[in-house]
């Protein structure tokens, strides 16, 4: 399972991430923090994967809220990116529809 981990100080790397959960007895598969693409500065979120569903849902329940570096952080599934696009003006479905 995908979740989304908001609220993350700007400092914070992956380690930091797979530190936090592993000291909460969480075992995550991957991590990762998103940062901007041109100065690489974090953007304040990321992902966890874990394969264990039980330990996912743990994951939620234990470590929403908890403090990263004086940050409560947001933990819960991740949603799938809008199959439309359009974030923003850009992108999107621009066919014509029937009116």
């Amino acid at each position: 399972m995908k979740l989304y981990v908001g609220n993350l100080p700007h400092q914070a790397t992956e380690s930091d991430l797979e530190n936090w959960f592993s000291q909460a007895g969480i075992t995550v598969d991957s991590v990762t923090v998103m940062r901007d693409r041109f100065s690489g500065e974090a953007r304040g979120f990321g992902f966890a994967e874990i394969g264990n569903g039980e330990m996912a849902a743990r994951a939620i329940s234990d470590c929403n809220g908890k403090d990263l570096m004086g940050r409560a952080l947001a933990v819960n599934e991740a949603r799938p990116l809008n199959a439309g696009g359009g974030g923003r003006g850009r992108g999107g479905d621009r066919r014509e529809r029937p009116r």
